[in-house]
């Protein structure tokens, strides 16, 4: 076990609160949480996401965050010298292996998504949907995605950012950026908040959406996605986590560290609705999840409220931040295992990682256009391959190994060393990570397979 990491650590408790937030905060949050929580009973559902926030969410974080910490390593040899301290098979490494295949497979798409929400930045900010009707706002966003050379340019231009950030390292790159942008995002989203609030004439709608306690709607579905989303949103599964407990402060607790982290992340989520839902009501538009609420309906909305162009413009600044703050995450274990395999410089590894990750996110760019008719799995395009096969296999298949290795395997001189601020909650930690993470877990992972 290592006091500090040949990467470099956070400077304190705060920033590795942020970057971790970071991680967390993503698109996600900003597009699907609000929907599914207003569709499943609102309140009712965000107190079913809270308890799997913490019966599931947050026993696993702090298993990763802990293994991460003892070993000061990338998650691929922090498994690996977590499993021989504990006695047991170096094939535990596998399961870091999974975690850094999986950001490096999510970034490769995140970042194609990630580089259309970069080019509505300029959209909305030249008035392009003021005063625009739903058909002009579809049209735009179909004629954009369908355009290969500036979706591949958005995208690229993405890519080039993250890596110019990982490659700076933990200190000069990553703590810089999440010590900015954080603050910057949860200050835009409370102007949003305002703005929305004051504007659109249906702030008090969104809130009944949100937080009304529809328990009719709150069906065993909902626990399902409470519990995947939970999961989901919290970067679990992934390597980002265990990467970021590596820098993180020997005398932080893990424990406390993991829970604000959670409910920051679930403050943003629960803001976002209330940016969205209210401008959503006000021109009595589809409050659809995904692609569609993103780039077409609230771009929409924009247009038709006073000051709709400078605040679309800030919405969209926003959303880009949170998801170069995801991205920087998903790409760190892969950057950290090279830099420690060949001994190589952070730049060389970035670069490396950067133009793999590149490569292989043309198959996403390319779905929209020019393979739009091109099928890996029944109607599956090559991005929603990438993203099935990662949200719904590797991630749950790796949060319920985290929580049986950390459970069952750990040493327990590790677990003393790394709890050792949080003594009094040990039994229940691991209560949570030995039965009811990796059952729960496993529950989703079943259903979503079946009902897929």
């Amino acid at each position: 076990m290592k006091s500090d990491s040949i990467h470099g650590m956070w400077s304190s408790r705060l920033m590795f609160v942020l970057a971790a937030s970071g991680s967390a905060v993503g698109l996600g949050n900003i597009w699907r949480f609000p929907y599914v929580a207003g569709e499943n009973g609102g309140g009712a559902f965000v107190m079913v996401y809270l308890a799997c926030i913490f019966l599931v969410g947050i026993p696993i974080m702090v298993s990763e965050i802990l293994i991460g910490r003892s070993a000061r390593q990338s998650p691929i040899n922090a498994m690996r010298t977590a499993a021989e301290a504990s006695n047991a098979t170096s094939c535990w490494q596998l399961l870091g292996w999974m975690g850094v295949l999986a950001g490096f497979m999510i970034l490769s798409f995140y970042a194609v998504i990630a580089g259309w929400v970069l080019a509505y930045i300029f959209q909305l900010g030249s008035g392009m949907f003021t005063g625009s009707s739903g058909e002009l706002a579809k049209s735009a966003f179909d004629g954009f995605v369908g355009n290969v050379w500036e979706v591949l340019a958005w995208f690229t231009v993405f890519i080039g950012i993250t890596i110019s950030i990982t490659a700076r390292g933990v200190s000069s790159g990553l703590e810089v950026a999440v010590k900015y942008l954080m603050p910057i995002l949860f200050f835009l989203l409370v102007v949003l908040v305002i703005y929305a609030a004051f504007t659109s004439g249906h702030f008090l709608e969104g809130l009944q959406f949100l937080f009304s306690f529809d328990f009719d709607k709150l069906s065993w579905n909902s626990v399902l996605v409470a519990m995947g989303q939970a999961f989901f949103t919290l970067s679990l599964g992934m390597g980002a986590i265990m990467a970021y407990g590596a820098y993180m402060p020997k005398d932080a607790s893990i424990v406390g560290t993991a829970t604000l982290i959670a409910l920051m992340d679930t403050g943003v989520a629960l803001m976002s609705g209330l940016v969205i839902f209210p401008l959503v009501f006000a021109n009595a538009l589809e409050s659809s999840a995904g692609p569609g609420l993103m780039f077409i309906t609230l771009p929409l909305a924009f247009g038709q409220m006073a000051g709709g162009q400078f605040f679309g413009c800030v919405f969209f600044i926003l959303v880009a931040f949170a998801a170069i703050t995801s991205a920087i995450s998903l790409v760190e274990p892969a950057i950290a295992w090279i830099v420690e395999k060949l001994n190589t410089t952070r730049l060389i590894a970035a670069l490396l990682v950067g133009g793999c990750v590149w490569l292989l996110g043309l198959g996403s760019v390319f779905s929209t256009n020019i393979w739009s008719d091109v099928f890996i799995f029944g109607e599956m395009t090559f991005l929603d391959t990438m993203d099935y096969v990662t949200n719904n296999i590797i991630l749950p298949l790796g949060g319920i190994l985290i929580a049986l290795f950390a459970g069952w395997i750990l040493s327990s001189k590790i677990i003393d060393e790394e709890l050792v601020a949080d003594r009094w909650l040990y039994p229940i930690w691991q209560f949570l990570t030995r039965f009811i993470a990796p059952i729960a877990v496993s529950i989703v992972f079943i259903m979503a397979l079946l009902q897929d």
